[in-house]
């Protein structure tokens, strides 16, 4: 991870970036963070999000977007004149964890979703409010989202998908992930699955076992299958992403020693590349598993949950040019070419729409434990490449464009 990238103080900072409030950017993390919000129950925090946007005088939308129990949050900022939409975009839902509240200690922010990623979203709306006090869009305008359903396996990104099938979409997306090492340009998809083997037969002492397939037998060979298609998978690589890969993670059978099980049940994730969609790649996983339950002589149920498709960003778009000179202005260089290592939203964006999506958050850790943080510093430094790139981007002139 890149360490916290501050302004040189060379030059003084650009008026929307001197417009961003520390204070203030922090006590909105602190409010998100103290709402408990596990994956499909994110409704408290987004509505303490949608106060916060209404109480800094934005007129807030709540679309249910197929989820009403947890309403999306969407607030817009418009210069009222031509030009292009740039969206700030992040989910309010936490992992299944038990809850931390919020803390300030030093330069740490601590707490449930202070890295993944209520701190993220919380510098991505002092952004707006800093674009708004500066006066800083000479056209065009921000368009702001939270959403609930992102974390796999709990939620399957159909809020979001929601959204934009309906048309809340920017021109360009910047996500604030807790990710800064480099600008992704490239992201493998992936879905979890899992597959249970079944003999007919219930389960029996292992001296009285009938003349049925061993699952666990079954759920070897189906581990040795899997190995063969990663190594064949594997020979579809990016520099950047990695590997094409299919991956056994969890297998159960049997309550005791000497128990002939009546069930087998892997666990595992498959990842691809662009190029791969995940219809495809769902299929090949199935027709896998039906021709070794037709070899068996057993049943396999298959279940795959997407956790995100592939992802790719076209470096010539003038949103990559518009986002590096932003980040040059304020670190004095600019990002390294690199991939994602995880799936975000910002696969959908582009799979199911099309739309440049840069994924860009603070400088932060613990995501997915009862120990997440982010720094303070680095909350302060995202809010401000946002907003300076709101002001570039967002103007349909010369000016805006890369």
């Amino acid at each position: 991870m890149r360490t916290e990238a501050r302004h040189s103080g060379a030059h003084p900072l650009p008026a929307v970036c001197a417009a961003v409030n520390a204070k203030r950017l922090l006590e909105t993390a602190v409010r998100l963070i103290a709402k408990p919000s596990p994956t499909g129950s994110a409704g408290a925090a987004a509505d303490e999000l949608a106060a916060v946007l209404a109480e800094d005088g934005f007129a807030v939308e709540r679309p249910p977007a197929g989820h009403p129990t947890a309403p999306a949050v969407v607030a817009r900022l418009s210069s009222g004149r031509p030009g292009r939409t740039l969206q700030f975009n992040g989910h309010l839902d936490t992992v299944h964890l038990p809850f931390v509240p919020p803390k300030v200690s030093g330069d740490r922010l601590t707490g449930s979703g202070a890295a993944d990623m209520k701190g993220g979203i919380a510098a991505a709306v002092e952004a707006l409010r800093a674009v708004r006090d500066a006066g800083g869009l000479a056209g065009g305008g921000i368009l702001l989202t939270a959403h609930d359903l992102h974390e796999t396996p709990w939620g399957d990104g159909s809020q979001l998908d929601r959204l934009v099938a309906d048309g809340i979409v920017g021109n360009a997306v910047l996500l604030p992930e807790y990710f800064n090492a480099a600008l992704p340009v490239i992201g493998r998809g992936g879905f979890t699955w899992a597959a249970t083997i079944r003999r007919p037969g219930p389960p029996v002492h292992e001296v009285n076992r009938p003349n049925e397939p061993s699952v666990i037998a079954v759920g070897a060979e189906l581990v040795t299958r899997l190995a063969r298609l990663d190594a064949e998978l594997s020979r579809q690589s990016d520099p950047l992403a990695g590997a094409a890969s299919a991956f056994v993670g969890t297998i159960q059978s049997g309550s005791i020693y000497n128990e002939f099980p009546q069930t087998c049940r892997l666990e595992g994730t498959r990842r691809w590349l662009p190029g791969t969609r995940f219809a495809d790649a769902d299929q090949q996983f199935r027709a896998l598993c039906a021709a070794l339950a037709s070899d068996t002589g057993t049943a396999i149920e298959v279940e795959t949950r997407l956790m995100r498709d592939a992802f790719r960003l076209d470096t010539s778009d003038p949103f990559v040019g518009v986002f590096q000179s932003a980040y040059a202005t304020l670190v004095g260089e600019r990002l390294p070419i690199g991939g994602k290592p995880f799936v975000d939203d910002g696969n959908s964006f582009w799979s199911g729409a099309g739309i440049p999506a840069v994924t860009h958050g603070p400088t932060a850790g613990g995501a997915h434990t009862t120990a997440e943080w982010a720094n303070v510093d680095d909350l302060v430094r995202v809010a401000r490449l946002y907003a300076l790139v709101a002001t570039m981007y967002c103007p349909d002139t010369p000016g805006g464009r890369a």
